[in-house]
């Protein structure tokens, strides 16, 4: 039954870290002022005493995986660190200047690319400079993308000593033919030896990136990978779907072809292999793909229902400002979106410019934000309601009449005014949130540009 449902529903769709997605971005609703009012009005309205978070682009990588979709830059001329990071802090001052008092930061990600590329001197310096401006909120959460293969001990004990107490490493899978096809060869010794650095140094949360999908994948490769994981139990997993999008620019996913790819229902098999291997070992499923011990944070905030979604996968903290710094960044003002220029020079030029690098965007509705809530809500929950006024719109009705085929098939329940999405249904989330998605509906693209949804 579960092969024919997602033979039925595994078409190309949105994953919804944001609503309305990037390709629906009406950019002629936004412009430097509007953004710029979007930002302080979202500000004003939580007075600062939420705190912001603040995401920072590290794109720089000395080689390509050619797995990823991230926008990055490869090089191994580590000369561009400096530069980079002034520039990084010039933009951070144009944000601190409009928000015109201390902005209290509670979360700062390191995101990249590579962002233990740079070196632990210039990382340091890079945060210290937000704190020129800013203050430290009182239950502050840093975390940092680290590279098992450059991360080093240095790094862990350097941004530790800074207010860093998590940190994710990119493991992806175990089996030498699948390292070797996406460019991505690194030892579990070597991943063995940065979690436990990173236990030493008294990292509260480490976690490990797993992506099922992958070229070369089976069965037996991923219970592999899963039973390595098993020996050094992170405290969060995110267990990704590959994405394979090889018509988007800036990607080097034509070096394998489609055949090396599990298909639909054997990919799904992957993860359900994944799945019950984790939950043996203690794991919580979160959200659509991430898992955690309920000792993790993650977790609290899923039984609580503070989990929330956002461009980087689910985060167990929400703020109503998310300020995006450095090459191709968003940022997220709840009211609005804004990305930052998508190349280290045109992103250089404008901040040197006194600038902020905005260069798209798209100011929500009215009702674009009560379908952002309900798409949240499903997304985090697997479950919305519409009983109360503010979480109805226009078009409601028909949203709910497209999930009768969905009602039919079990995957979706609806009664009282309340959708609920039952645990086996799961695997097609995504699906039940594209009914919701009015952009979707009024203009269906006519060259794919998602991901496959399951």
């Amino acid at each position: 039954m579960l092969s024919e449902l997602i033979n039925k529903y595994n078409i190309p769709g949105p994953r919804y870290t944001s609503y309305p997605t990037v390709p629906y971005w009406q950019e002629d609703t936004i412009n430097h002022s509007i953004w710029k009012e979007s930002i302080l009005r979202s500000y004003q309205e939580s007075n600062n005493s939420q705190g912001i978070s603040i995401y920072i682009h590290l794109p720089f990588c000395e080689s390509l995986c050619t797995f990823c979709a991230c926008h990055k830059r490869i090089t191994r001329r580590h000369n561009v660190e400096e530069p980079y990071i002034a520039t990084l802090l010039k933009e951070w001052k144009l944000y601190s200047n409009l928000l015109g008092d201390t902005p209290k930061i509670k979360e700062i990600h390191l995101g990249g690319g590579t962002p233990t590329f740079f070196r632990p001197g210039n990382l340091k310096t890079l945060i210290n400079g937000l704190f020129e401006t800013g203050e430290i909120c009182e239950d502050f959460e840093f975390s940092f993308e680290g590279h098992p293969n450059n991360t080093t001990r240095e790094h862990l004990q350097e941004l530790y000593d800074l207010g860093f107490r998590r940190t994710s490493f990119g493991v992806q899978d175990y089996d030498p033919k699948v390292q070797q096809t996406i460019n991505r060869i690194q030892p579990f010794e070597r991943v063995k030896t940065v979690t436990e650095w990173a236990r030493e140094v008294g990292y509260e949360s480490i976690a490990h990136d797993l992506i099922f999908g992958l070229p070369h994948q089976t069965a037996e490769t991923i219970s592999n990978t899963i039973e390595h994981t098993k020996e050094l139990l992170p405290d969060r997993i995110a267990f990704y779907s590959y994405a394979h999008v090889p018509w988007i620019k800036n990607v080097g996913q034509r070096g394998y072809n489609e055949e090396d790819l599990p298909g639909g229902k054997e990919k799904r098999k992957l993860y359900e292999i994944g799945k019950k291997m984790l939950s043996e070992m203690g794991y919580k499923e979160i959200g659509m793909d991430h898992f955690s011990l309920d000792s993790d944070s993650l977790y609290s905030s899923m039984k609580s229902k503070t989990l929330h979604r956002n461009f980087m996968g689910y985060t167990a903290n929400k703020t109503q400002v998310m300020i995006g710094l450095g090459m191709s960044a968003i940022s997220d003002s709840w009211y609005g979106f804004g990305q930052n220029l998508k190349s280290v020079e045109e992103y250089t030029n404008a901040v040197n410019k006194n600038l902020l690098p905005i260069f798209r965007g798209h100011k929500l509705s009215d009702k674009d934000l009560v379908i952002r809530q309900h798409i949240l809500n499903i997304m985090c929950h697997f479950e919305t309601s519409w009983k109360h006024d503010h979480m109805q719109f226009s078009e409601l009705d028909k949203c709910i009449e497209r999930l009768s085929e969905m009602q039919k098939d079990g995957l979706v329940f609806i009664e009282n005014k309340t959708l609920r999405v039952p645990d086996h249904a799961r695997p097609f989330v995504r699906n039940i949130c594209m009914a919701f998605d009015l952009h979707l509906m009024k203009k269906n693209p006519e060259k794919r540009i998602f991901s496959m949804t399951i």
